[in-house]
């Protein structure tokens, strides 16, 4: 943990999480790396996302909660076909950078295996605890879509 005067950090954490997904790895990938302004329908956010940017090469958009004055963060996502991506979120309270890596398994299955480096510049941020806690509900609900929408394309 590093004290940077324009940004003060209060804490610094890593977290880990891996999921192994029912689908191929070319279908994660696509599905994982479409990122749309009505995907907070799958988690039932309240947050709305707006697309500043949609490349082949990278995608920026801002989050802003339902009713909020202010804008959420700022995510730039960097994409690495056909197995990787890398999101830098700059927000108000934290900063995010997130690795996500796919591994093709037998069976058609793929693994999901993403490192997220949280710098909490507030107290108002979320605890470590509470940030897994939050983004395993959001991988639960995106994995089991995701296999939805895989068996639905191959019935």
């Amino acid at each position: 943990m590093r004290l940077d005067l324009r940004n003060r950090i209060v804490a610094a954490d890593v977290v880990r999480l891996s999921r192994t997904i029912d689908a191929p790895l070319g279908f994660v990938y696509d599905w994982c790396t479409d990122f749309r302004e009505d995907d907070n329908k799958i988690t039932r956010s309240k947050s709305r996302r707006r697309i500043l940017e949609k490349t082949k090469q990278r995608v920026i958009y801002t989050s802003r909660e339902k009713g909020a004055k202010s804008l959420g963060p700022a995510s730039i996502v960097t994409l690495h076909p056909p197995d990787t991506w890398h999101v830098d979120s700059i927000g108000e309270h934290h900063n995010t950078a997130g690795d996500y890596r796919l591994t093709k398994l037998e069976g058609g299955r793929t693994k999901l295996d993403i490192v997220f480096r949280i710098k909490r510049k507030s107290p108002a941020a979320p605890n470590k605890s509470k940030f897994v806690r939050h983004i395993n509900e959001i991988w639960n609900k995106y994995v089991a879509t995701l296999e939805k929408d895989y068996r639905r394309q191959t019935e």
